[in-house]
């Protein structure tokens, strides 16, 4: 298994809200968080990177191997840091912070994910995206009760209103997945400054390239940057190698 984190200001922002790491347990299991932050001129970055830390600094602590073990975690860990940034977000300098999460823990071939927010997860498999995640966004509840198309959807007034986020004051309903990866099979996390600029067809285009997987990572986020890069971009790639690249 092997992965690539990158992550880039963007065209048009002045700083940087997105955050993303890799942590190992006492156990060797990976963990990678990948946040979003939103608020005021500071609060964005520092809501992401307080997430990602405070994540990762109780991850290594731990020795889970089991999906259940893991499950729990999340669920006990990331509405805990849901309420320290509420918390925190009641302050003059950190008014309406916030931030997305995507947490992903990888053992063997199978990933177990945590989502919150309008970052994504996507399963490429056989030349095929398929979105693995569920945007808590106001345009995606209208998608989903018919009063949108995913065309309208996407230049909508509206679209980065997400209606979940860690820093809210009522508990989360933290979304969980599993995926098993077959050989070949990549799995892409990504901020929405990734996916709102380029197309899923995209994507796989560059994954189909020859290149080595930091080259896909950054060959992504350029073509989102040359499309306008109207956003903070994060990319987190992983793949399962096919024997002879090994």
């Amino acid at each position: 298994m092997k992965f690539s984190l990158l992550t880039d200001i963007g065209q048009r922002r002045s700083n940087n809200q997105d955050y993303v790491n890799k942590f190992e347990n006492n156990s060797g299991i990976p963990l990678i968080v990948l946040a979003d932050g939103m608020g005021g001129h500071r609060a964005g970055n520092i809501a992401s990177e307080m997430a990602v830390m405070d994540l990762g600094r109780a991850w290594v602590n731990t020795d889970f191997t089991e999906f259940s073990q893991i499950r729990d975690w999340m669920l006990e860990t990331i509405e805990a840091e849901n309420q320290k940034i509420y918390q925190l977000g009641q302050e003059e300098d950190y008014k309406g912070m916030g931030t997305t999460i995507e947490a992903l823990a990888v053992i063997d071939r199978t990933v177990l994910y945590a989502h919150i927010g309008d970052s994504r997860v996507g399963l490429i498999r056989n030349g095929n995206y398929t979105q693995l995640t569920s945007d808590h966004s106001l345009v995606n509840a209208l998608v989903k009760a018919g009063q949108l198309t995913e065309e309208e959807a996407k230049n909508h007034p509206q679209k980065n209103i997400i209606t979940q986020s860690v820093g809210q004051p009522r508990p989360i309903e933290l979304d969980l997945g599993i995926q098993s990866l077959e050989v070949g099979d990549y799995l892409l996390a990504n901020s929405d400054g990734l996916t709102n600029m380029i197309s899923k067809e995209t994507i796989v285009e560059v994954l189909n390239q020859d290149l080595s997987l930091d080259e896909k990572a950054k060959t992504l986020i350029d073509l989102a940057n040359q499309a306008g890069g109207l956003d903070n971009i994060t990319v987190v790639l992983v793949h399962l190698e096919k024997e002879d690249e090994a």
